[in-house]
């Protein structure tokens, strides 16, 4: 990750800052008299991303045959198309014979894991989660608000944890993980995290597979999201978490999610399990219970589609061209509005789906809240907390990926009107 820090600026005094306060009021003003309506609350890919992907709609054509022979229009399968599997293998780090091809929905296997951690027993584990006292997950902080209401859906408590420049404070997260059995797993996004594009680092990887847990069935949930989601010419590689569990004695520590959801169609792509063998066939014999296979004829117009790990690559080359010019986009405007002010700091990623913006503290709630009056939607500011709670209420989520360029110039512009206003009028109350 890379942080944007605008310049300390020297702090006008009290004529200037009101000269600054009162342009702010009246660019805002401006801002909210033009009857905006735009949308940054979700990382979703925009139309012309989706329409890279056109072509699988009229796959697989009169083909209806897996290279093993399946009929894909008929039952079974519970492991998915092995061909889909080998495609996926190299990118998410798994061998073929432990990765499961299934639903459209990574989030989904995420519920899934915990519903039949909590109601079944995890391989190593001595009982139910649903039977014991309490169970907390880490949660790194900022993060993935999903993750979060996963949590709070199913009453697991959320420990937060500071996120560093190489991954999550593993001082921290060892120093949990050591004497509480209660603490049975850590949601992870290793590459390109959500929302702050960290990249964690070797050490992070080793750490995570080698320290000791109080809980025998702790889980790592290694959602890797943005697997090959770069920004730039140089994507960011990331170390082998299965096969580090697995060095270190922690075969069954890891579940490896990913999905096609960013890479063809988001709301008609496959999603990945991977793991040990021996959390594989608990899945296994868990899905059995409630599903009599995946859609194998979607799973098969993407074998055909994407053709190989270089196919994979060569789509998210096209995928880059399109999303790169929006991230630099939303860093020039914030260097050219923001840079020098001393009222925010701002993430330039190298792949993902977000930038993450602070503000001074205790401003985050009401830049969002001025933004929305203003016709400019954004994530609800604590939304990369757990429970919603931002404890500094300065960390806002923006997500560049869907509006066109001229819409996302639009309201990033008008976010920083915002982050003047608000930052300005904390500053002269400050002043008073």
């Amino acid at each position: 990750m890379t942080t944007e820090l605008s310049p300390d600026a020297t702090a006008p005094d009290a004529p200037a800052l009101a000269g600054l306060l009162d342009r702010a009021r009246r660019d805002y003003d401006e801002l909210a008299g033009r009857g905006l309506s735009l949308d940054l609350t979700r990382g979703k890919p925009a139309p012309e991303q989706l329409d890279l992907a056109e072509d699988l709609l009229s796959l697989p054509g009169g083909r209806h045959t897996a290279a093993d022979g399946t009929d894909v229009r008929n039952y079974g399968g519970l492991q998915g198309l092995p061909e889909l599997r080998e495609i996926f293998a190299e990118l998410l780090q798994v061998p073929a014979g432990q990765l499961l091809a299934l639903g459209n929905s990574s989030l989904e296997l995420m519920h899934d894991c915990l519903v039949h951690a909590l109601l079944g027993v995890l391989p190593g584990a001595e009982s139910r989660w649903v039977d014991q006292e309490r169970v907390a997950f880490l949660c790194p902080v900022p993060g993935y608000d999903r993750h979060f209401a996963l949590c709070e859906r199913f009453g697991i408590d959320m420990i937060p944890v500071p996120m560093t420049a190489e991954g999550p404070d593993m001082d921290e997260v060892e120093r949990l993980v050591a004497d509480n059995p209660a603490v049975k797993g850590i949601w992870c996004v290793p590459k390109y995290s959500n929302p702050d594009g960290v990249v964690y680092s070797d050490e992070t990887v080793a750490r995570l597979a080698a320290m000791p847990t109080a809980a025998p069935d702790f889980r790592i949930f290694w959602d890797n999201a943005y697997a090959a989601h770069h920004l730039t010419d140089e994507p960011a590689e990331i170390a082998d978490l299965l096969a580090a569990c697995t060095a270190a004695g922690h075969e069954d520590r890891a579940f490896v999610f990913g999905s096609t959801s960013k890479i063809t169609a988001a709301g008609a792509g496959v999603a990945f399990f991977g793991s040990s063998p021996a959390n594989v066939k608990w899945l296994l014999a868990n899905n059995q219970k409630r599903s009599i296979g995946p859609d194998k004829v979607n799973q098969l117009r993407h074998v055909m589609f994407l053709k190989d790990a270089d196919g994979v690559r060569a789509h998210m080359e096209r995928q880059r061209a399109l999303l790169q010019p929006k991230f630099e986009t939303v860093a020039r405007i914030l260097d050219a509005e923001l840079g020098g002010t001393g009222l925010a700091t701002w993430t330039s990623p190298k792949g993902g789906y977000f930038v993450t913006l602070e503000v001074p503290d205790g401003c985050a709630k009401d830049v969002v809240r001025r933004a929305a009056e203003a016709g400019i939607v954004l994530t609800p500011a604590g939304a990369t907390h757990p429970y919603g709670g931002d404890p500094r209420d300065a960390v806002i989520r923006v997500a560049p990926s869907y509006p066109g360029l001229a819409e996302l110039e639009q309201a990033i512009k008008g976010l920083t009107v915002c982050v003047r206003l608000v930052g300005y009028e904390q500053r002269a109350r400050a002043a008073r």
